[in-house]
């Protein structure tokens, strides 16, 4: 059957919300060889930390197994994640630095 067209009809838009895109925490995780002096280094060097962040951060990170070093989008989270992975190897410490979606 063909399609009756009412000329009396008004479209509306419908307008979508666009949800955020979803974040991510970047934790570091505690080893016991990784020099506290180097896990400073790293969060004022790849989380822009002043020295009093940065160390209460990695305190943190020595006493509870883990430190929270900031929420990211997705792509910003894997970017940090490398380069501090890179950073750890390159200095030759197992420094783990993971991501988690909030």
């Amino acid at each position: 059957m063909a399609k009756q067209h009412q000329e009396n009809s008004v479209l509306e838009a419908k307008r979508s919300k666009l949800a955020p895109p979803p974040l991510y925490t970047v934790v570091l995780l505690n080893d016991d060889f990784t020099p506290m002096e180097f896990v400073i280094l790293v969060l004022e060097r790849y989380f822009s930390m002043n020295r009093e962040q940065a160390t209460q951060i990695m305190l943190k990170v020595h006493m509870e197994g883990r430190g929270v070093c900031g929420v990211y989008p997705r792509d910003v989270a894997a970017t940090k994640v490398e380069q501090v992975a890179a950073f750890a190897r390159d200095n030759q410490h197992p420094l783990a630095c993971v991501m988690e979606e909030n």
